[in-house]
């Protein structure tokens, strides 16, 4: 009998797509699944030929899931410098172009054989279960465990009649939350409140970035100059990202911050939108397409901008602190993490952005200390995650249905009938307005047709 501790990790996103959701689990995942006493499985999208086409950048498409895994793994083993020991499955999903996201289809609980059901890990529990019609999480799972990514209120909150749609949006992630988890890991205070959830940044940067760190120090130390150039931002180039915020502080503080440059790095629906405002400032602000962080052309950046506040915990501030460079952000929650380190400079108004941006230009930053290097890590970062979920108070082994209790309060009878009675209502509301895979995906995924026949591989 297996007795290994099974960790399926369910997230909205894949690479080639460069998104938070599709590259966090899959370092998650890589990093779990260094322990051997455990079985992780990562568990991505497999969208229809026309919606990859949408998404990911470049012209890059699959034939088949097996394709796009060698591509996954490709990209992951250039960067972990170890062998990763973990299953990749694929749920059927499809591109909403009106939530700019990836939907699961049908029932993807069922992608996880049921004597492999021990924990699951939903990455963006809320927007996995918006939809889902199909067994219960917490009847499949001994364990669930929802992280939040997304502030998705505040996505909203900025879209036509913003705040009646954000009031609904609140009530149902609650919702859907509570009936599907039993424990959240939020990211970071940015988020809204969900039930049985707590605050604890689980996610770790990429190796090479704090290599990149490493080297950049030893210059400073050798009293080279480590930092030729001066500042810069990336990010998806939407309005949301950042960029409405940036150009507008740039924008109304230009007499103060003459002589400053600015390069800006992405590409997005709102890139030629973005380029045109910039050029109306009489700084020189230039925009370029989207590009690798770890890419050599931002090395030599000193100074990394980010007056974000819809982030929830920004990858890219993570990795420009890993790198060595001096971080301007807003006194956000979302960086509270951040404040940690003493290349992390916050503003909380226009006058304060000004002076933090022309002390960073001014200054060399602080070479960081092993201790920080290692709270930036996925090493780190899966230390967190274990505590957080309750898991580092277990011996990694398989749970059974009756270990979940642990996770369960006492007085659980009147809350479980509620919640079952809840679920019941969100299974018959799914039934109606979701949706299924069309039958190319059921044959691309090998997946059992409605009919109940196995598709041809």
């Amino acid at each position: 009998m297996d007795k290994k501790q099974h960790i399926s990790i369910f997230t909205t996103a894949s690479l080639p797509w460069m998104t938070g959701t599709a590259v966090n689990p899959l370092f998650r995942a890589a990093y779990l699944a260094k322990d051997v006493d455990r079985k992780v499985t990562l568990v991505i999208p497999w969208l229809p030929l026309k919606d990859q086409e949408h998404v990911y950048p470049n012209k890059i498409t699959f034939a088949s899931p097996s394709e796009q895994e060698k591509y996954v793994r490709q990209w992951l083993g250039e960067r972990i410098g170890f062998a990763s020991g973990f299953n990749i499955l694929f749920y059927p999903g499809k591109f909403s172009l009106d939530k700019r996201s990836i939907i699961p289809v049908g029932d993807i609980t069922e992608i996880i054989p049921d004597e492999e059901a021990d924990i699951a890990v939903l990455e963006e529990p809320e927007h996995l279960t918006w939809f889902h019609h199909g067994k219960r999480w917490k009847t499949k799972f001994c364990l669930v465990i929802g992280i939040v990514h997304t502030n998705y209120l505040e996505y909203v909150k900025r879209e036509k009649n913003g705040q009646l749609r954000a009031f609904f949006l609140k009530h149902v992630n609650s919702w859907v939350v509570n009936i599907y988890c039993h424990t959240v890991i939020r990211l970071s205070a940015a988020t809204q409140d969900l039930p049985r959830s707590i605050i604890c940044n689980v996610h770790g940067v990429n190796p090479k970035f704090i290599e990149i760190g490493k080297k950049k120090s030893e210059q400073l130390q050798n009293g080279s100059p480590a930092f030729p150039k001066g500042a810069y931002y990336i990010g998806k180039m939407i309005w949301n990202k950042g960029y409405k915020e940036l150009l507008k502080l740039l924008t109304d503080h230009q007499k103060n911050l003459a002589g400053l440059d600015v390069d800006l790095y992405g590409s997005g629906e709102d890139s030629a939108e973005v380029e045109e405002a910039a050029k109306k400032l009489e700084l020189t602000v230039t925009v370029h397409a989207g590009c690798d962080h770890a890419d050599p052309l931002f090395h030599d950046y000193k100074v990394f901008l980010n007056p974000s506040t819809t982030d929830v915990v920004c990858t890219t501030t993570a990795e420009a602190l890993a790198m060595g460079k001096i971080v301007v952000c807003a006194n956000h929650p979302s960086n509270d993490f951040f404040k940690q380190f003493p290349n992390c400079r916050t503003y909380n108004d226009g006058k304060g952005f000004v002076e933090a941006t022309r002390k960073a230009l001014a200054e060399e930053p602080t070479p960081l200390t092993d201790a920080q290097k290692h709270e930036l890590s996925w090493e780190a970062a899966t230390e967190r995650f274990l505590k957080a979920a309750g898991l580092d108070q277990l011996p990694p082994k398989k749970l059974t249905k009756s270990s979940s209790k642990l996770f369960m309060s006492a007085s659980m009878n009147l809350r479980r009938n509620w919640e079952d009675a809840t679920a019941f209502v969100h299974y018959l509301g799914t039934g109606i307005v979701g949706s299924q895979p069309d039958s190319n995906q059921y044959k691309e995924l090998g997946m059992a047709s409605p009919s109940g026949k196995q598709a041809s591989q």
